[in-house]
């Protein structure tokens, strides 16, 4: 059993599949708590599911795109299944993670979008970074920058790492810390290859509406 916070369709606000319809499924608990986390409601909130419960409401949308998210959905270790089982199912399959919980074990087949900590979420200490040894080249790396000690930081995990040379590397701001103007600015000057991306869903609904 899996505790579900809640699944809706929706379109994929973030990333390399940004504006195309999407199932999110998003599980129940997280592990970390970000200063800037705008989804403690799923922290606590659940419904109770088997695999077949949860891919059974997934179906009912008749999307190919789906993504697990939480949350930290990792913290349940069933979700290691429900990622393959989606995968077996022929869903194209993402998974959102924090990062601090190992990677090695999904399914090859799921694409899995880190998202490294920076400073400013005071959670930076808790990043895995072994996990960088697992990441394909269908993966992602996101970097949420809520101020410039954030990017400087980021830069050097970078460079550290080779990160640009192992997947596609996200930069987002938090929103309404940093105006996005500033990061694509430093972006530029620096002329970093990466994708800078806003988070769509907050500018198509508000953004604190729950379900999209």
């Amino acid at each position: 059993m899996l505790k579900i916070n809640e699944i809706y369709h929706s379109i994929q606000g973030e990333g390399s599949s940004a504006g195309l319809p999407c199932v999110f499924v998003r599980l129940t608990y997280c592990n970390l708590l970000c200063t800037y986390c705008d989804t403690e409601y799923a922290f606590y909130d659940g419904e109770d599911k088997t695999i077949d419960e949860i891919i059974s409401d997934v179906k009912k949308y008749n999307c190919r795109l789906v993504e697990v998210t939480g949350g930290e959905p990792l913290y349940q270790n069933e979700c290691y299944d429900l990622l393959k089982k989606l995968c077996d199912e022929g869903f194209d399959v993402s998974l959102e993670t924090a990062g601090n919980m190992p990677i090695e074990d999904i399914d090859s087949r799921v694409k899995i979008i880190i998202d490294l900590k920076c400073p400013s979420s005071k959670m930076e200490k808790k990043n895995l970074y072994d996990n960088i040894d697992y990441i394909k080249p269908t993966d992602e790396i996101k970097f949420v920058i809520g101020e410039r000690e954030d990017y400087e930081w980021t830069k050097e995990i970078m460079k550290k790492y080779n990160l640009d040379s192992k997947c596609e590397i996200l930069f987002s701001v938090v929103f309404g810390e940093l105006e996005p103007i500033t990061l694509v600015n430093w972006i530029l000057e620096d002329k970093l290859d990466v994708r800078f991306q806003l988070q769509m869903h907050k500018y198509i609904w508000h953004p604190e509406t729950k379900g999209v």
